[in-house]
């Protein structure tokens, strides 16, 4: 499938999974998603891990949007090895230069490995992988340290094979992920250099929709990847309004019924966390409702949850499972199990 890099859902650990995939693409514009980071080793040695990451990637049958799995690691035969078990269920692969986290600086993957000392390592990595896998090889990145070094590292990662690269523009910190605003003026440089011909992508500071266009203007990126602001608003590359927190929680648990068994409960109960508390994290009831959520034992009780406790905490009327999720009706009599039962017909969630 010939990947369309406009507007890209950005991996995010745990919570990229198919059914938000759709959600964010099929139903509201992403051109092209990737997959959470995975590790190399697991997808070798554990084979629950490798199985229930193929269900997810292969799940969906009639893909009209590419798929980026995202890979980390420093061992460059495991990175390879992996890449062959899931190359097969995807549109390309990503080496994770970027990732922030502690267990990235413990590990020494992700952006740790920007350091000039490390650089031979990740071009043959990189090298490797486009070598010896039948899809295209990305890098996603961060700004190295001093700055400056970013556009050579970029052109090195260029000649090694990478067909494009995802720069997040801002340095590494493993206690904060975002240090300030990210500083797209290093995107810019990096689209204006002569030796770089392969695509850039620009990832940061976007949290409405207008930030889209302001940022491909100012930075010439030939693409945008937006994270974080995509699990509270998944609709922003569509241009609509800000969808309602119930009804947009809704679609994704009907999605999540679709594709059962790709998505675990905890990544479905963050998911409509996010989703409420984007809009109403300040409301008085809000502690009440994320504790109601953990309670929440399968999509069902998250339904309900949201169809009755929710809308009576928002001063909306009860949402009927019989009436499309952006219509509201007023339930006279009945219980709250009467209004469960009308919706997902005993459809359950693997919890694992």
């Amino acid at each position: 499938m010939p990947l369309n890099l406009s507007l890209i859902a950005a991996p995010m650990v745990n919570q990229s999974d198919l059914p938000f995939r759709i959600l964010t693409s099929e139903r509201y514009g992403a051109t092209t998603v990737y997959s959470q980071m995975l590790h190399p080793e697991k997808l070798l040695q554990d084979q629950d891990y490798l199985e229930f990451h193929r269900r997810d990637l292969q799940s969906q049958t009639h893909r009209t949007v590419s798929t980026v799995v995202q890979l980390c690691g420093n061992n460059l035969q495991a990175i390879v090895e992996a890449g062959k078990k899931i190359q097969d269920v995807c549109d390309a692969i990503d080496l994770n230069l970027g990732c922030p986290q502690q267990i990235a600086k413990d590990e020494h993957f992700g952006a740790y490995l920007l350091g000039r000392k490390d650089w031979p390592l990740v071009e043959n990595i990189v090298s490797s992988m486009s070598r010896s896998l039948m899809v295209p090889i990305s890098t996603k990145i961060r700004l190295c340290q001093p700055s400056s070094n970013t556009v050579e590292l970029a052109e090195r990662l260029q000649a090694s094979g990478s067909s494009w690269i995802t720069l997040h523009a801002r340095t590494v910190s493993s206690r904060r992920r975002r240090q300030g605003a990210a500083d797209l003026s290093q995107v810019r440089l990096l689209k204006q250099s002569e030796q770089l011909t392969i695509p850039i992508i620009s990832n940061g500071n976007v949290r409405v929709f207008d930030d889209i266009s302001k940022n491909l203007e100012y930075t010439g990126a030939d693409g945008l990847m937006v994270g974080e602001t995509l699990l509270g608003n998944p609709c922003i590359f569509s241009n609509r309004n800000l969808p309602d927190p119930v009804d947009i929680s809704l679609e994704y648990l009907s999605i999540c019924c679709e594709y059962p068994e790709v998505a675990t409960l905890k990544t479905i109960q963050t998911h409509i966390r996010h989703f409420i508390g984007f809009q109403c994290s300040r409301r008085p009831w809000f502690k009440k409702f994320r504790s109601a959520l953990n309670a929440c034992s399968d999509l069902e009780d998250i339904e309900l949850l949201l169809r009755v406790k929710v809308q009576r905490w928002r001063g909306q009327t009860i949402k009927s499972g019989s009436e499309s999720d952006s219509e509201s009706v007023e339930m006279e009599g009945g219980t709250d199990t009467d209004i469960f039962d009308l919706s997902l017909h005993g459809t359950s969630q693997d919890s694992r």
